[in-house]
């Protein structure tokens, strides 16, 4: 990170940041549990951030990870477990795990009345960055994401994916050891999805920091170094995204039929003694070489088999995998909600 010099509160957190930096650990999350009354958000979760990742919190709606995600940045009080970012306490010491982050919200937090420079100024003065550094730091902040040139411009002018930058540029601001983001790429077309990554990753290669982000679109996951994929408030597995797909091993093979799914998925496994499972509609076999299952399945099942697909494994295959079920249950489908049930 480029060094803070200016008033001697400035170099308190630039001293703290230093010595955060002697581990590799950014964040450290050890036996968390949360509760809503009779509602168990989150169970018994422990994860570890890598200082420098890209570290996505993968899960669907309901799964936990805004609840972390509040706890982390502070907004919820801990119950149970332990949080720790740059070895600052969330429990015991808030205000020096708040010294070290950079928080962007699902929802935008800017100003519309405000021109951009002006919301960029409104966080420098809640972060209490000095007045000679600040603009300075502005001007860093408007270059790098892309706004030198509507600087001067009512953030009503910006359009969603203008808004979102301004956003992030509030969050990286303060030069944080740890960005937080909320549904980061949230109302974004595919296309601002793509410029705002490309921004998130020169943040991360350039300053140093790190950024945990929480999402529930699979292949926004895919950008990410780590992730931990999360359902029912627990973590399911934690690792890089090809490590992930590698555990389903080669590739999935995906069959439809217009008859009882579950008679036709009995007899393939009594005919070739392979696991399989059934979800949604379609009988699911992870195997090796899966083109060469098509032919075989339609020579046994010639009048039963209505399509066969062959895909390299995906994020949802390792969710499936792990749940029994897919990433999204829509209203109606039968699928369980329940670890391990297949």
């Amino acid at each position: 990170m480029v060094p803070i010099t200016a008033t001697s509160g400035e170099y308190f957190v630039d001293s703290i940041r230093r010595e955060a930096r002697i581990s590799t650990s950014a964040v450290s999350i050890t036996g968390v549990g949360y509760t809503y009354g009779s509602h168990r958000a989150i169970e018994d979760l422990s994860l570890q951030v890598a200082s420098g990742d890209v570290f996505a919190l993968l899960g669907p709606n309901g799964s936990g990870k805004t609840t972390l995600f509040r706890l982390i940045a502070t907004l919820l009080p801990m119950q149970r477990g332990e949080i720790c970012v740059c070895h600052a306490d969330v429990r015991r010491d808030p205000a020096r795990v708040r010294a070290r982050l950079g928080v962007v919200f699902q929802t935008p937090s800017i100003d519309l009345q405000l021109t951009v420079r002006e919301n960029l100024f409104c966080q420098a003065v809640l972060h209490g960055l000095p007045s000679a550094t600040r603009k300075g730091r502005m001007d860093e902040a408007l270059e790098q994401l892309g706004l030198a040139d509507r600087a001067e411009d009512r953030a009503a002018k910006l359009s969603g994916g203008l808004r979102r930058r301004l956003d992030l540029a509030r969050g990286i601001l303060s030069r944080p050891d740890v960005l937080l983001l909320d549904e980061p790429t949230t109302a974004l077309d595919p296309a601002a999805r793509s410029d705002m990554w490309k921004y998130l990753r020169s943040v991360c290669d350039q300053s140093g920091t790190t950024i945990v982000f929480t999402t529930h679109l699979l292949e926004e996951a895919d950008h990410a170094d780590r992730i931990a994929i999360i359902d029912l408030g627990r973590q399911l597995v934690c690792d890089t995204p090809a490590t992930l797909k590698a555990s389903v091993g080669g590739d999935v093979v995906s069959i439809q039929t217009t008859g009882d799914i579950q008679e036709l998925a009995n007899e393939i496994r009594s005919e070739f003694q392979h696991p399989l499972s059934v979800d949604a509609g379609a009988i699911r076999i992870e195997c090796q070489a899966g083109h060469e299952w098509v032919p075989r399945l339609v020579q046994q099942f010639p009048h039963r088999v209505q399509s066969i697909t062959v895909s390299k494994p995906t994020l949802e295959d390792v969710f499936i995998r792990h749940t029994g079920h897919r990433f999204w249950v829509k209203s109606g489908e039968t699928g369980e909600r329940k670890r391990g049930v297949r």
